[in-house]
């Protein structure tokens, strides 16, 4: 008797050939789904990170930028974050970001904008990943000044070839949770002119049928009845990960930085996965040396 292995993608073949005097060929064909290892994906604003001056940034001028000791304790918290992709916030580009984020084991990933509060992806090397075109619709006030800053948008390959549609954002700060039909404020305006882009972006993955997520810094508490987060989740089904979470990060505030998953990923959540890592460091002086907000994380099983 002789045994001969086939090997396919997606099936095990092993076939058993016996003569005597005839030739008899059996074939047991064992099917299996491949499936990429789990994932930990992190969201993470970064609070006027850069490599430049103070000048040469145009910092406002209560932010300094990172002395050396601060970038390098930054650097330990990323490694011990231990991320597969982080989306990132408020990054100079990516010098600043490899700051932070090892160029040997991360790949950069930034907005082509002119701006130093930049969104990026840091994605460990072995994904491949491909930058599409930025999401300039999140710029709704593209003659003012200071231009809001557009969405990172990336399609990633994983282990076993399934594909996510990655979008990371940073929306208009300064109205966290007015009313945004009644506020006066010319940023609850200005975020409620981001909602039908961002819905609309939404619901291009959802037709699609694309597995896709949405993170970063929203600027939006969504553990309230909510006119932005409805027009959000009705564009298409979504998870939220923050959901009836509250967040441990330096005061306690509620979650502004959020994770979406739509389609096939709503499905690769891990139960429970919701990470925030806490600094060791306390007081509010900190806050200026390290960053404002703490990174959120998720385990995701891409394929299941």
């Amino acid at each position: 008797m002789r045994c001969r292995r086939v090997a396919h993608r997606r099936l095990k073949v092993f076939c058993f050939f016996f003569s005597k005097k005839k030739t008899f060929l059996l074939c047991l064909v064992f099917s299996f789904q491949l499936h990429a290892q789990p994932l930990k994906i992190s969201t993470w604003n970064l609070d006027w990170l850069t490599a430049r001056s103070a000048a040469q940034a145009e910092l406002p001028a209560n932010v300094h930028p990172r002395a050396p000791e601060d970038a390098a304790r930054l650097a330990a918290y990323a490694r011990k974050l231990n991320a597969d992709i982080i989306a990132f916030q408020e990054v100079d580009g990516q010098q600043a970001a490899a700051l932070v984020f090892d160029p040997a084991r991360y790949t950069i990933l930034t907005t082509s904008q002119s701006v130093t509060q930049r969104v990026g992806l840091a994605i460990r090397h072995g994904i491949a990943a491909v930058k599409n075109p930025d999401f300039t619709g999140l710029d709704v006030e593209p003659t003012a000044k200071y231009p809001l800053r557009d969405g990172l948008d990336a399609t990633l390959t994983l282990a076993g070839g399934a594909t996510l549609r990655i979008l990371v954002i940073h929306l208009k700060t300064g109205c966290q949770s007015d009313a945004l039909a009644g506020s006066q404020r010319p940023q609850c305006a200005l975020l409620r002119l981001q909602i039908p882009p961002l819905s609309a972006w939404i619901a291009a993955r959802a037709a699609e049928k694309a597995a896709f997520m949405i993170l970063g810094d929203f600027n939006r508490v969504f553990d309230m009845p909510d006119p932005m987060a409805d027009a959000i989740f009705h564009a298409a089904p979504l998870v939220r990960a923050t959901e009836g979470f509250q967040n441990p990060c330096w005061d306690g505030a509620p979650f502004i930085d959020h994770i979406l998953l739509g389609g096939a990923a709503a499905t690769w959540l891990r139960p429970d996965s919701l990470r925030v890592q806490i600094f060791q460091e306390i007081g509010e002086a900190w806050k200026d040396r390290l960053s404002d907000h703490c990174p959120v994380s998720v385990i995701i099983s891409p394929g299941k």
